[in-house]
């Protein structure tokens, strides 16, 4: 199984607002992730304060783009709750304490965990999320997409149950 954990470290900051620290990194990234390579390229030639204002918009004004996983399984619902609680417990369970402002949920936090840990099952469980996020992002035409793309090439196909 080949090692995907620099692309999902490198997805998880891609992910992330576009401050001072992302633009520092974005040489690294370039180097690092070659799949990313199509948003990062955008990354590059594109204004810090236009790539922060595409993020908001794409990201936080519409639910419909939400990179909390457990938006898309359980929507505002209670269940949604002891989802967070679970995704809380595995962290824990690989020895890793989730402190973040995020709740734990958020997609750039859980490529993280499985960047550090190697543990692909909240990838897994929420593939389908994944591919609805990533499709949502293709028609709405962000650059975003690529990175979605990126990860969820990584994941088993849903015909064959193998990874790429």
């Amino acid at each position: 199984m080949p090692s995907f954990e620099v692309l999902y470290q490198a997805a998880a900051l891609c992910l992330t607002y576009p401050d001072d620290d992302f633009h520092a990194r974005l040489p690294l990234l370039r180097e690092a992730a070659p799949q990313l390579r199509e948003f990062t390229d955008h990354a590059a030639v594109t204004p810090p304060e236009e790539l922060a204002a595409h993020y908001v918009e794409v990201f936080d004004l519409r639910n419909r783009h939400s990179l909390y996983l457990t938006w898309w399984s359980d929507g505002d619902t209670r269940r949604r709750g002891m989802s967070l609680v679970r995704f809380k417990e595995l962290y824990r369970e690989h020895g890793l304490e989730f402190a973040g402002e995020e709740l734990p949920d958020f997609l750039p936090a859980v490529l993280e965990f499985t960047s550090r840990t190697g543990n692909t099952d909240l990838l897994l469980e929420h593939q389908e999320c994944l591919e609805q996020l990533r499709s949502r992002l293709t028609d709405f035409g962000t650059p975003y997409a690529s990175v979605l793309g990126a990860v969820c090439a990584t994941l088993p196909t849903a015909r064959t149950g193998k990874r790429p």
